[in-house]
């Protein structure tokens, strides 16, 4: 199987190669310029480098919007948060592999249960989460359908997955999803990688949204990538 089904989302690598309208040289020299720009400061902690997108001939009222996850090569937010609620056997592995994630328990999420206030808490403490196969299903029973609603129901793992590799999936996903409005941004990766990483990261974001586009490049209008306090540079 593909990532792409593994993730529930449509296997699209027959159009992300060579598709892309980006000149080549465009999207290496702003790439190489945010890495330097990133490094004319020092901070604590690696910047994040966006793709921000503005489309065009769309209706968002009359036509159907569009959501899709993808896959990048890299990992794309090696600091985003992610929380585990796991069985008792999860629960044991996880102490042995001292990952860098939160790990709950089936009996805390019982505590926070159908408390909208708990809820809401407890899904703003991570921006992605996991559970063990076992419990999926108890989940919303706990805790309402609202997990669904605010696109962090978990990612299921059996007791047989590696579960490195299932938060490193987490980490390298990113979701375009049309809404109300026509831009929209997303991580495709941080100031600690390498030219080519990125760019391959971006290419792959790129080709994946407009796969998912009615028109395809003739919805894009416009294309920028930039570091979180870093200066944009149009693609597009």
């Amino acid at each position: 199987y593909s990532f792409c089904t593994l993730l529930g989302v449509p296997n699209t690598s027959h159009i992300l190669h060579n598709m892309s309208r980006v000149k080549g040289c465009l999207m290496n020299d702003s790439i190489s310029d945010i890495l330097k720009e990133s490094q004319t400061i020092a901070r604590k902690h690696p910047e994040s480098v966006e793709l921000h997108v503005n489309l065009k001939n769309y209706d968002p009222q009359k036509d159907k919007r569009f959501a899709g996850k993808i896959l990048l090569p890299h990992i794309a937010q090696p600091r985003m948060t992610v929380c585990f609620i796991a069985d008792a056997y999860h629960e044991e592995k996880l102490q042995k592999l001292q990952l860098d994630i939160k790990v709950v328990s089936m009996n805390d999420v019982k505590k926070i249960k159908f408390n909208k206030k708990l809820t809401k808490k407890f899904q703003e403490s991570a921006d992605a989460f996991l559970a063990s196969e076992s419990l999926i299903k108890t989940i919303p029973r706990i805790m309402g359908s609202c997990r669904g609603r605010v696109g962090k129901f978990p990612l299921s793992v059996s007791h047989d997955d590696d579960i490195a590799e299932k938060v490193a999936t987490v980490r390298s996903t990113v979701k375009f999803q049309l809404r109300k409005i026509l831009n929209m941004g997303v991580v495709v990766g941080h100031t600690d990688m390498n030219t080519d990483s990125l760019r391959s990261n971006t290419t792959r974001a790129i080709n994946f949204l407009v796969s998912l586009l009615k028109k395809r490049w003739s919805n894009i209008e416009s294309l920028y990538v930039k570091s979180t306090f870093g200066q944009p540079h149009k693609l597009l």
